[in-house]
């Protein structure tokens, strides 16, 4: 049995129960979902304003009542438009975290604990002033430090502060999707977009079911993911489009916090490098599996090839 068919058994078809719930037909619960978005670069679209870009992910989410999870780039809010424009994710609830002030690779040589570390505080001074902050941290790129020395160090500084991890549990490349998509509308602005949407929901859901059976392996159970998304054209164009058909496999989507309120977002995993995805990280610790892994996890190479193969 190959990986497709295996975590095609996973997802297996479910029904609906008399009470109104949803379950598989052997029982377990529909796998549970929440999504989240990195980085919050507003000012970079070529179809949509940054406005209209903000407009449209929020319009989302609210439709389906999903509560996500931002985690915002601090330099992004140097303009008082980045600041209104996260106002609104403020105001619908949603939660705001940490994604440092630069967005630089804490997995460079060139880095030290302590200029990471001011880099996180200077995110924090500008995001403070929103009530729906919280102290969720999320690495650039997931990448964790290259020495045991950067990872325990950076780990340290985190819980002193009163940090939480704010891992993502489903990786996957749609910031390069998005990139392809918008090298192309640079180029052609009327070119046709649903080619890009359809590759994008095939791949979201090829890396959602290879990320829910690494999960079950490494965890032995189910557990409630936290999907990787980025503020990007893509999203904007398409993220009604990737929530409903999570739904159409019955998946259940929930809010970040629930999710992150699982164990399994607490752990600490013992790898060099580290980062990644935590169930990656985890399945790269425990070691039995590691024949099914590659580093970096999602580091867009193998797909980018894939997109030049189809013509994106």
């Amino acid at each position: 049995m190959n990986r497709r068919e295996f975590t095609r058994v996973l997802g297996l078809s479910a029904v609906a129960l008399g009470t109104g719930h949803v379950q598989s037909v052997i029982g377990e619960p529909r796998t549970q979902i929440s999504l989240t978005m990195d980085d919050f670069g507003w000012d970079n679209s070529v179809r949509l304003t940054g406005a209209q870009r903000n407009a449209a992910i929020l319009s989302t989410l609210e439709a389906h009542k999903i509560k996500a999870a931002l985690f915002v780039v601090g330099r992004n809010l140097e303009k008082e438009e980045g600041k209104q424009l996260l106002s609104a994710w403020d105001k619908a609830g949603h939660l705001i975290g940490n994604h440092t002030y630069s967005h630089r690779n804490f997995a460079s040589q060139e880095i030290t604990v302590d200029a990471f570390a001011s880099d996180i505080l200077r995110a924090q001074s500008v995001l403070k002033s929103f009530p729906r902050f919280q102290k969720y941290f999320r690495f650039p790129m997931l990448k964790e430090g290259d020495t045991v020395e950067k990872r325990d160090g950076l780990r340290s500084f985190l819980e002193r502060e009163g940090y939480r991890m704010g891992y993502v549990s489903i990786d996957n490349s749609d910031w390069l999707i998005a990139s392809r998509l918008e090298q192309k509308l640079q180029s052609n602005p009327k070119a046709d977009v649903k080619r890009y949407r359809d590759y994008y929901l095939e791949h979201m859901w090829d890396r959602a079911q290879y990320y829910d059976a690494l999960a079950r392996q490494v965890a032995g159970r189910p557990v409630p993911h936290t999907i990787l998304t980025h503020f990007n054209l893509l999203n904007a164009l398409f993220l009604n489009d990737l929530i409903e058909m999570f739904k159409s496999k019955g998946w259940q989507w929930i809010d970040a916090e629930t999710a992150f309120a699982d164990p399994i977002f607490s752990k600490l995993p013992k790898i060099i490098p580290a980062g990644e995805s935590i169930v990656w990280a985890l399945a790269k610790e425990n070691g039995t599996i590691s024949k099914s892994l590659r580093y970096p996890a999602e580091d867009g190479e193998i797909e980018l090839a894939r997109l030049k193969k189809a013509g994106l």
